[in-house]
């Protein structure tokens, strides 16, 4: 199977969990777009669901295919989300925000009462940090704050600097904003660890790990869909 296959054959396999009547959270991403496209499809065919998104790509992608996204604030707690990963490790920890939309997605993670996160099999790894850690950032004073997320990194051996997110030279701005640090970690050892002492500096808004969260991966592999649980 291509990725591509791999990504479609997890957005399709990721249905099994809706229910009619559900409320749900629609996740941000390559591989997220296909469950989108799935929930769409059965939607289409008759399915009764209350959706909401993670981000403006994913509200204009479900609206272009019919459906109607509600606001957050109007549903209040999620039967389930469905998003993808950057990185699956050990316990279902994850790292999340390659896509810039880390808060919103975090938001409607802890909303949910269950969160399904959906991969292609090069993101499950053994160890976090690879893919590097995006970090979400107040533009207000933002070189005091990547100074003292430095002193935060240092603390926990990890000698990379943040380096502003960019798109076409411009700092990329998130739907809330802010701006996306991203530090190329090499290996994340504590993950919890990093992100409380992450969250607890002034100026980030959050950061791209999501721990504790996920109660099921499925990962796609050459021979299929496998499922992954903490």
């Amino acid at each position: 199977m291509t990725v591509d296959e791999q990504k479609e054959a997890v957005g399709e396999a990721a249905l099994k969990y809706v229910k009619p009547g559900m409320k749900v959270g629609l996740g941000t991403g390559s591989t997220a777009a296909w469950f989108v496209k799935a929930v769409a499809r059965e939607v289409a065919a008759g399915l009764k669901l209350t959706l909401v998104s993670t981000s403006v790509q994913t509200t204009q992608l479900a609206e272009s295919l019919g459906l109607v996204i509600k606001d957050i604030n109007d549903v209040g707690t999620l039967d389930l989300c469905v998003d993808g990963a950057d990185e699956v490790g050990e316990g279902l920890a994850l790292i999340k925000g390659g896509g810039g939309a880390l808060l919103r997605e975090k938001l409607i993670w802890e909303q949910a009462k269950t969160c399904v996160v959906i991969a292609d099999a090069a993101k499950h790894v053994p160890v976090l940090g690879k893919f590097p850690l995006p970090i979400e950032v107040e533009p207000f004073a933002w070189k005091g704050t990547v100074n003292r997320i430095s002193d935060v990194l240092v603390e926990f051996d990890i000698d990379k600097l943040p380096v502003m997110r960019k798109k076409d030279g411009q700092p990329w701005i998130t739907d809330g904003g802010n701006l996306i640090f991203d530090v190329a970690c090499g290996r994340i050892e504590d993950p919890s660890g990093l992100g409380a002492a992450l969250k607890s500096v002034t100026g980030v808004v959050d950061h791209g790990l999501f721990l504790d969260l996920a109660e099921v991966a499925l990962i796609a592999t050459p021979d299929g869909v496998r499922v992954v649980q903490p």
